[in-house]
């Protein structure tokens, strides 16, 4: 299971909210790049960033931080927030994403986003799937839409989706665990996919259950910065896992 932490940005700073709360938000480094280089000089290889501001605004914000950690690091980086149209996607990929994900834009406009699929492929368009109450969220979680959680992934499986990012908003930033059931529901009903779990990851020892469960990937974002996690813990998790 591969570990990718998580980079939220608001104004070109890393923060963190709870339950996707803007007014919770807490600014843990005013540099993202200084955190993603720590991120890298622990063997980590993945990264999550998230363009809070551009969730917000529905268009592509913060891309010159992407473009920053892309030149300044190894990491792999999948992006979202935000993503709405071909220019959005545009100017991610040439600012250094290996993947983006897509939420609002899936529930939104389908057509559009498996154009998107089709144009760029499988490995490089995430399908983001957050959920509360297993009711699908959009817009920066600010609606919540009457698509279910679990046909709605199972739609774009059927059209050729590989990666699901889904996240427990209930879970999201409370550091109280993640959303164990609802993910063997997902990995036990769908299938193939590659699941990735965000949202409540508090502790260490919660990362062998999600990949007990069949998750390909984990998120972890407040655990880190709250130092619930160490960045010494998750290097050993990745030495024992060849990852």
């Amino acid at each position: 299971m591969r570990i990718i932490p998580a980079i939220d940005i608001i104004d070109g700073k890393c923060v963190r909210l709870s339950k996707g709360d803007y007014t919770t938000k807490k600014i843990y480094n005013e540099n993202p790049l200084e955190v993603a280089k720590q991120f890298e000089a622990h063997g980590i290889q993945y990264l999550h960033l998230v363009d809070l501001d551009g969730a917000k605004s529905k268009k592509i914000i913060n891309h010159r931080v992407l473009e920053e950690i892309a030149l300044k690091t190894t990491l792999k980086i999948d992006f979202g927030g935000g993503l709405k149209t071909d220019e959005d996607l545009k100017i991610a990929f040439e600012s250094g994403a290996n993947q983006i994900t897509g939420g609002s834009i899936a529930v939104k406009n389908p057509e559009k986003f498996k154009k998107w699929l089709q144009r760029f492929g499988s490995d490089k368009i995430i399908l983001g799937a957050d959920a509360l109450d297993e009711k699908v969220a959009v817009s920066g979680w600010t609606e919540n839409s009457e698509e279910e959680l679990l046909p709605f992934i199972q739609k774009y499986t059927a059209e050729g989706i590989l990666y699901v990012i889904c996240t427990d908003i209930s879970k999201d930033g409370m550091l109280e665990g993640p959303s164990f059931e609802l993910y063997k529901k997902i990995t036990s009903k769908i299938a193939p996919v590659n699941l990735i779990a965000s949202g409540g990851i508090s502790t260490v020892d919660e990362l062998p259950k999600l990949a007990e469960i069949g998750c390909e990937g984990a998120i972890i974002g407040k655990a880190i910065y709250e130092n619930r996690i160490s960045l010494y813990q998750l290097e050993k998790y990745i030495l024992a896992h060849n990852f």
